[in-house]
């Protein structure tokens, strides 16, 4: 196991100077695990991960190239320390799926759970699903009927089937990157679009939509928030962890300043103006857990101002009440996976299992050789980074 280091330093976000302290892991290869290894020529993109309730079977899904097409699936049977490949699983559509994978699992009124995996849009043909240059087709999809579809399991992840896109209501450059479940058991999906089409441009948007039937339908898409000016864009939602409002953290695409966030206090029906996050915590995609002591643990790639983790994938582990402007217990970063890609790399899903330890699953281009991204799940316990932010050392974790 190689040495964890801490360092402190100052994060320059916006016209604002504060001291954050930061714990990197990054070079901690006893905690990683590769799902897809990148080579010269295969581009492992942006995963997606769902965890089961019994707190150790995961799922990974993911694309080839940037935003490419779907396909690949992995299946983790010890909560992210090894993974197979279930791409024999997959029905043949998901290769015409195009767009980051977002993947969910959504219980209806009866108790039935469905395992979903959500696309930007379907393509019509092989040829065109892997084309790189799919813009005229992909706007003429998204206006008719093939945004949003999806694969979906509804046997645990035993066996899949294909599903119909949305339509074109649902036209989008990412669909539900965020899903919360609300007090009466329906559930809230977020996701961004841009001015007409599914090709990736501003002015960006974020919307909503509810589902009471555990996925299967959705209700008519509205906008939550739009700046004139600003792009806002990738939405993770999630409940605060005393229950009562739901919050929005958003990356603003112009990169003039920070991420945003908005809140909820009546259960998506209406939402704050965006605000500015706090420190360190401006980024791309963000995705996260809220611990059992009611901090967050906040996984993204790091893009603020004058941060020595810049283009780097990150955690932000720090208070709810600091997303709010309150409180005086200090937030710190946690470098967790170094890029070698000048910023390529981040989307993410991060699960926490029963014994703490939190798990999170990015695409990086890892290895400073001639390989390309490839998809790494890395995992710690916040017990362990709190004591390296005080100087103590970390206990190691048990071997895979």
């Amino acid at each position: 196991m190689k040495t964890v280091g801490l360092c402190v330093c100052g994060i320059l976000l916006g016209v604002s100077a504060r001291a954050i302290d930061l714990v990197d892991l990054s070079g901690d290869t006893a905690r990683q695990s590769v799902v897809a290894a990148g080579t010269p020529t295969l581009y492992n993109g942006h995963p997606s991960t769902i965890l089961l309730p019994d707190g150790r079977t995961m799922f990974c899904f993911w694309p080839v190239n940037h935003g490419g097409y779907g396909g690949p699936a992995a299946r983790s049977d010890d909560g992210g320390r090894t993974w197979t490949r279930i791409d024999e699983l997959m029905p043949p559509e998901i290769g015409y799926d195009l767009e980051c994978p977002m993947a969910h699992r959504l219980v209806d009124a009866d108790g039935r759970a469905r395992l979903w995996v959500w696309f930007g849009f379907r393509a019509s043909t092989e040829q065109e699903a892997r084309s790189p240059a799919g813009s005229a087709a992909r706007s003429a999809a998204a206006r008719t009927t093939a945004a949003m579809p999806s694969v979906m399991s509804e046997d645990e992840g035993r066996t899949w089937k294909a599903c119909p896109p949305l339509g074109g209501k649902f036209r989008c450059i990412l669909s539900f990157q965020g899903i919360v479940r609300l007090r009466d058991g329906s559930y809230l999906g977020v996701y961004h679009r841009g001015p007409e089409d599914c090709v990736d441009r501003g002015p960006l948007e974020v919307l909503s939509s509810t589902t009471s039937d555990g996925g299967r339908t959705w209700s008519e898409p509205r906008v939550i928030a739009a700046v004139p000016g600003l792009d806002l864009c990738e939405p993770w939602v999630f409940r605060s962890p005393d229950g009562k409002e739901l919050a929005v953290l958003m990356r603003e695409n112009t990169r003039k300043g920070r991420s945003k966030v908005i809140f909820s206090q009546d259960e998506g029906r209406t939402w704050s103006s965006p605000a500015d996050v706090p420190d360190g915590l401006t980024g791309d995609r963000h995705q996260g857990v809220v611990l059992r002591d009611g901090r967050l643990v906040v996984c993204f790639r790091d893009i603020g101002k004058g941060s020595p983790t810049w283009g780097h994938y990150v955690a932000w582990i720090g208070p709810y009440d600091a997303l709010h402007g309150r409180g005086t217990s200090k937030p710190y970063k946690v470098k967790l996976l170094h890029s070698y890609a000048n910023g390529d790399c981040g989307y993410s899903g991060v699960h926490l299992l029963p014994d703490g330890t939190v798990v999170c699953t990015a695409y990086v281009k890892y290895r400073n050789d001639n390989c390309r991204q490839s998809v790494v799940t890395t995992r710690f316990k916040v017990s362990e980074t709190d004591a390296l932010r005080n100087g103590k050392p970390a206990a190691a974790l048990p071997k895979r």
